[in-house]
């Protein structure tokens, strides 16, 4: 696997101290994806999708239609006050206690990188198996946990635990807390520390004089509309996103304009970044360069640690990570969500339950190197985690609590999730039997301090504004390296975001919307802030919504009331690219169409025509005209021929500022439901609202090709115009060539796909 040896996870019964043997149809189908593409493509991905969408177990937010189930969830009925201490009387470790731990995961035979964490000093290293580490697993130095030896330790949580996968872990975790853990090392074992010391980096003293007067770089806490940041810009990568982070954010690459301070000693849990392979999602990895060539990035390993306020998140993951005691109860990976997405919700989750501690993250320069197996993943394993894990955040940090004690409040919390669907009742129930798990190893839960997220945020005075300039480090984008200063594109880049960040992009998605969604999100979602995307189907997992094709406009009113104070709103169709930096041109307060477009718009005389279907729609038309207020009415006809005609435009683009949004919703109303096509409903509307003299002439030179979509899309393809069109979007591939072909106009785009 890419981020580690993972693989779905699977629900599985009360365990015994032998795992079940069975056919594990995903697993096969994950192994053998690449053959079965080349057999047939269209038949593997229609597999694929129904896999995703109906695995309730590979699935890590499935959204509030699929948390509503027959049964409804229970909350679990725990006295913490009257829990039984559970000591190890069953290890051959019984007596042994060290305060650092090293926990990993183990599936094959000891790595080199493993032979080296064992000789960190120090540190002892605890391996964790599972169904597939061969039987005889040994490595001099390090204990190791059977599935026999982690059933013997009667911990409550192995009821819940498959057996096939890395979130066993939390067996280990616990046996290290029972074993006198006063720090844990959440690593893998295809990472080396740099240096071969955890302490080069991390911070192990948190409770000394130096350490709590230690003022660290925090981010800033004055915009109170940001939840999560990627730190990979703050050390040097700003083309780089780590897994885990929203793709609507990954177009968010300039640095901070300044920082805060925080003082140190609170910082329980710390997230490392990892050179070599950094963790990074399918979307990244899969997109970034050739198959047979690995990563080898680097960080800037003398940037400044940098920490998170309340109210802002990072991702963070299993595999290099550092956890103070008074974060352990953070360490449980749930089991009810796909591998690849277990550690990111837990992440998320606890940091949101630090702030109920006082304590922080932070996030630190490279700390390991993981080598790059050239070992990818089928983006349907990530699907869910792409599309949900925004709204998660958004819940997260709105998220209160009335309870007093912190258990409490994670059982709250962890109930809440179930309920909203970001996991299952079966996380729910794991998480009450951790938390017993945890008191019955002697950790005693940390005390609850005053949260700062409801307190009025201060400005900060120039005083208290650090300023940190990160380095701009090598990349790879597509095969092609980079170096060289790019400030010309960033400002560009800022420029048109700062410009269309309150325009409501509409999309219209005819093609296959689970193939290519949250592509259109990731492309357009860089300039536009709010990307709506609608189709004949609705999909709640992709926050896809239902319009009927031919009468979508009578859906836009919707859209209109819900961002009431958007400066405008801009309609696209797949079947046309947008090339918004030449959209700057465009005047915002008036109305844009492709009215001077002969092969988009056109009036069509009805004398002599027999046209069934044109009849239909005139006399429709006319009948909404009699019906229309004076103003547009009058405004309709002077814009109107006088003889019988029809005026059709195919709307592929066109754009509703917001001052017209009041005309175009009455016009709605007066359709009513008389079934004008899109077609002709469209430019009735625009000729009624002004004077096509008036129109803002940006979108006449768009480029429109009536012939079949060519072979080679680069023959009529220009930078040069706010628009081409016809297009075709079906897969990932399609997408990369767009992209090639759009870096004329974005160079970034190039560093993004």
């Amino acid at each position: 696997m890419l981020v580690q040896d993972r693989k779905i996870i699977k629900p599985s019964k009360t365990q015994s101290t032998k795992p079940q043997e069975h056919f594990n149809f995903s697993t096969w189908v994950s192994s053998n994806f690449p053959k079965i593409i080349v057999i047939s493509l269209l038949i593997v991905t229609v597999a694929v999708v129904f896999f995703v969408r109906n695995d309730a177990v590979s699935i890590l937010y499935s959204g509030k239609s699929r948390s509503k189930s027959l049964k409804p969830i229970q909350f679990p009925k725990i006295s913490f006050s009257s829990i039984p201490p559970n000591s190890d009387k069953s290890s051959p470790f019984a007596t042994f206690r060290s305060e650092r731990w090293i926990v990993v995961s183990v599936s094959n035979y000891p790595s080199d990188s493993l032979r080296s964490l064992v000789k960190i000093k120090g540190w002892q290293v605890l391996a964790v198996g599972n169904s597939r580490t061969p039987a005889n697993w040994e490595l001099k130095g390090a204990i190791f946990l059977s599935l026999e030896q982690q059933a013997k330790l009667e911990f409550r949580i192995l009821e819940y635990l498959p057996y096939d996968s890395y979130v066993r872990k939390s067996v280990g975790y616990l046996f290290a807390i029972q074993h006198g853990a006063k720090m844990i090392f959440d690593a893998d074992d295809r990472g080396e520390v740099i240096d071969w010391e955890v302490g080069k980096r991390f911070d192990l003293d948190l409770f000394g004089v130096d350490a709590m007067q230690e003022r660290i770089l925090q981010y800033n806490r004055e915009n109170p509309n940001r939840t999560v940041v990627n730190p990979y810009i703050h050390f040097g990568q700003r083309s780089v996103w780590p897994r885990g982070l929203p793709l609507e954010n990954v177009g968010e690459i300039v640095h901070e304009e300044y920082y805060n301070e925080v003082f140190g000693g609170m910082q329980f849990i710390q997230q490392g970044i990892s050179n070599g392979l950094p963790d990074v999602d399918s979307v990244f990895y899969l997109t970034r360069k050739l198959d047979s060539e690995a990563f080898d990035m680097s960080f800037d390993e003398h940037a400044l640690k940098v920490a998170l306020p309340q109210g802002v998140m990072v991702p963070l993951n299993s595999f290099n990570t550092l956890f103070h005691s008074n974060a352990f109860w953070g360490l449980m990976l749930p089991v009810s969500v796909s591998s690849m997405a277990s550690d990111v919700l837990r992440g998320y989750w606890a940091q949101r339950l630090l702030w109920e501690v006082g304590g922080f993250v932070v996030v630190y320069p490279p700390t390991i190197y993981r080598k790059d197996e050239i070992e990818a993943y089928p983006f349907s394993e990530e699907k869910d985690l792409h599309v949900n894990v925004g709204r998660l955040i958004k819940y997260l940090v709105s998220w209160r609590s009335g309870k007093h004690r912190l258990f409490e409040k994670i059982m709250e919390l962890s109930y809440s999730l179930a309920k909203e669907g970001f996991w299952t009742e079966r996380d729910v129930k794991f998480t009450g039997a951790w938390l017993q798990d945890l008191l019955a190893v002697g950790y005693q839960q940390p005390r609850l301090m005053a949260l700062e997220l409801d307190r009025p945020r201060a400005s900060s005075g120039d005083a208290d504004r650090k300023e940190f300039i990160p380095r701009k480090l090598p990349s790879v984008h597509l095969a092609v390296e980079e170096s060289g200063a790019v400030n010309y594109e960033i400002g560009n880049l800022i420029r048109w975001r700062k410009s269309f960040s309150n325009v409501v992009l509409i999309l219209f998605v005819s093609g296959p919307v689970e193939r290519t969604a949250l592509e259109w999100r990731l492309l357009y979602g860089r300039i536009f802030k709010t990307v709506v995307i609608l189709s004949a189907k609705s999909d709640v997992d992709l926050a896809v919504e239902e319009a009927h094709p031919d009468q979508v406009y009578k859906y836009l009113p919707k859209i209109f009331e819900r961002f009431s104070s958007a400066e405008g709103f801009l309609f696209l169709q797949d079947n046309t690219i947008l090339n918004y930096w030449n959209l700057m041109q465009g005047d915002k307060t008036k109305l844009w169409i492709t009215d001077k477009v002969p092969q988009s718009w056109t009036t069509i005389s009805l004398i002599g025509n027999n046209s069934v279907w044109f009849s239909k729609q005139a006399k429709m038309v006319k009948k909404v005209v009699n019906t229309m207020p004076v103003h547009l009415q009058v405004g309709y006809k002077e814009s109107s021929t006088s003889e019988p005609s029809l005026t059709i435009c195919s709307s592929e683009v066109f754009y509703i500022p917001q001052s017209f949004v009041g005309d175009f919703v009455d016009l709605v109303g007066l359709v009513g439901n008389a079934k004008i096509h899109h077609k002709v409903a469209l430019p009735m509307f625009f000729m009624a609202m002004d004077s096509p003299l008036n129109f803002d002439s940006l979108l006449n030179t768009m480029i429109y090709n009536t012939e079949a979509l060519s072979s080679n899309p680069s023959d009529y393809y220009s930078a040069k115009v706010a628009a081409v069109h016809p297009w075709s979007i079906s897969s990932e591939p399609d997408f990369i060539k767009l992209i090639r072909l759009m870096a004329a106009g974005d160079p970034l785009l190039m560093e993004l796909f």
